[in-house]
């Protein structure tokens, strides 16, 4: 990437990543133009229902199920397609929270976060179609080793957090990081999916969601709170990846809190000594100490020993070699997912009023 760019028409037909990246810094300037031009002038074409084919149940959501899919006029490339279910959208007054989702879905493009490809809707359910990441996800990965090593938590880690800088630069906040919503590709490098807790802020907000095991002190205390929740959040994720249990837990979510908002917890005794110092300044309550939130900002984070081994020029053009490449059979295998009983999309429902939908 060279810096003699014009501004003006990086916005409409520049590509941040037509070449391997050489400097993360004009990536991310780039790209933060980029985004911002999709986010106001790109509007994706709507397609319908009845152009894809449904192959399987791959996930069941809150609103919905994923499916497997192709599009009829490509039975090669196979894709997600997440149904929402309009009537419960309204019921649990997720509205906002679900058209951020589509912006944000359609505007991003990052190498370890879901884009998306196509768009369509009718009067019972909104489809939002993303690719394909056949290896699973990494809860599945660590529920099936139990816990990983160092490095391959390092691997994985260093995208969460390559891909948590390029979010919060757009002055998004992701909310819901937890192994469930990090897929793996069929390469092994990861997508972080899901952002229908995502919301883009000035600098902070104080709206309650989240998972509760990741769900950082200053959100269950109620009081503002920005983008250093997900640096928390990911202090949760490396520990268990390695742990392969987590810091706080409880039987009620009540004395779950109190757990999190005390800062006790015991470290793993198999965390060397440089995780454990990662871990110790992630999983801060005190926000004027907490990793990602001081002066060096990111940089206390990328530059922490434990990240020694990590080129991060190369992990963002994908030139490491993962630890693990998940096994599959071919694009279509959801072997690395869950069985669930198949059910056709109901495409006749309730009286919705569609005038609620009109920004989609």
């Amino acid at each position: 990437m060279t810096t003699d760019i014009d501004p003006d028409n990086m916005a409409v037909d520049y590509d941040c990543t037509k070449q391997n990246i050489s400097n993360i810094k004009e990536y991310l300037d780039c790209s933060k133009i980029k985004f911002e031009y999709r986010l106001t002038n790109d509007k994706m074409q709507l397609s319908t229902f009845d152009d894809f084919v449904l192959l399987k149940t791959i996930g069941l959501g809150a609103f919905g199920r994923v499916f497997l899919v192709h599009h009829k006029s490509d039975n090669k490339t196979f894709l997600a397609m997440k149904v929402i279910k309009k009537e419960e959208v309204l019921r649990r007054n997720y509205l906002q929270h679900v058209l951020n989702e589509k912006r944000f879905l359609t505007a991003i493009q990052h190498p370890f976060i879901v884009h998306m490809e196509y768009y369509a809707h009718d009067i019972c359910n909104l489809y939002f179609v993303m690719p394909f990441a056949v290896g699973g996800d990494m809860f599945g990965l660590i529920r099936e080793n139990g816990m990983l090593n160092e490095y391959s938590a390092k691997f994985y880690s260093g995208q969460l957090v390559l891909a948590l800088e390029y979010l919060h630069l757009m002055n998004i906040v992701y909310r819901d990081l937890k192994p469930e919503n990090v897929l793996i590709d069929a390469n092994g490098y990861i997508l972080l999916t899901d952002l229908g807790l995502s919301k883009r802020i000035a600098k902070r907000t104080t709206t309650l969601c989240g998972t509760p095991q990741y769900l950082a002190p200053e959100i269950i205390s109620v009081k503002a709170y920005g983008k250093p929740v997900d640096w928390w959040a990911l202090g949760i994720v490396i520990f268990e990846m390695v742990a392969g249990a987590m810091p706080f837990n409880a039987n009620t979510d009540k004395k779950l809190y109190v757990q999190i908002l005390s800062g006790s917890y015991k470290m793993s005794t198999n965390f060397t000594p440089d995780l454990a110092d990662l871990i110790r300044n992630l999983l801060q309550v005190d926000l004027t100490k907490r990793f990602g939130n001081l002066q060096n900002g990111i940089d206390d984070i990328k530059q922490h020993r434990w990240f020694k081994q990590i080129e991060w020029i190369m992990l963002l053009n994908k030139q490491i070699e993962p630890p693990f490449v998940p096994n599959y059979t071919s694009a279509s295998d959801t072997s690395n997912f869950e069985s669930y009983v198949d059910e056709d999309v109901a495409v006749v429902c309730e009286d919705i009023d569609q005038t609620y939908f009109e920004n989609f």
